[in-house]
């Protein structure tokens, strides 16, 4: 769905503390840009900002990056993250604006990611859009370069063909299964940050697929993201 332009939103970000307007000029000096250095984990899709207002509140022992492209969403997640501070310093979350296909231009091997979200990306179903995926090997090779080993990536979706494919796609780019269900709210994995999607499909009856896919060693051969 196009979101309508909101002249208001890009002014109230650059207000913003805790937004970043340039991100790549951080690029490697990520953990430099929180009051304290803590291990970094990052929502790539933040969107309303549903997810990351409740883990960065619940779990402050992380720092998060908060990516998403357009200011007329990442306004609506700066509210939703200054909510749940309820006035206080938002001290442990950077939001910024970021062409994800593009990640690798604001992030290097230094900037060191123990865990990756992403939630409800945009499924590209036609077969010559799926290069756009943010589960696609072209993506997942970039997400290698900056999560560090034995590090995870989360994944939350309602679309079957998407989370099929996505399965295969973390096998061939060295990426094990630590969890994995086609059902995730009556698999009995714990899983208590409910994201706005996910309450919407639920209501719908639509089961949530969800998996931890861990980084390991790329299998021989490294694969061609062009082959997918």
């Amino acid at each position: 769905m196009r979101l309508r332009h909101k002249p208001w939103a890009k002014p109230e970000l650059e207000g913003c503390p805790f937004n970043i307007e340039n991100p790549s000029q951080y690029r490697g000096r990520w953990d430099r840009q929180f009051p304290t250095r803590q291990p970094l984990r990052m929502e790539l899709g933040c969107g309303k900002g549903g997810f990351m207002a409740q883990i960065c509140r619940m779990e402050p022992d992380y720092n998060y990056l908060a990516v998403d492209i357009k200011s007329e969403v990442l306004v609506l997640a700066k509210r939703a993250i200054e909510g749940a501070y309820q006035g206080q310093e938002v001290t442990n979350v950077r939001l910024m604006a970021q062409n994800i296909e593009q990640i690798d231009a604001m992030l290097s091997p230094e900037d060191v990611i123990d865990r990756i979200y992403i939630n409800f990306c945009n499924p590209w179903p036609k077969m010559k859009h799926k290069k756009r995926r943010l589960t696609h090997p072209r993506q997942l090779m970039k997400y290698r370069e900056f999560l560090k080993d034995g590090g995870e990536i989360w994944f939350k979706t309602d679309d079957a063909p998407l989370f099929d494919e996505s399965l295969e796609y973390f096998a061939a780019c060295g990426f094990s299964l630590k969890a994995m269900t086609r059902d995730l709210h009556n698999s009995g994995i714990q899983n208590s940050y409910a994201t706005e999607h996910e309450r919407m499909f639920s209501e719908q009856g639509i089961p949530i697929k969800f998996l931890i896919a861990v980084k390991g060693e790329l299998p021989k051969g490294s694969p061609d993201p062009g082959s997918f």
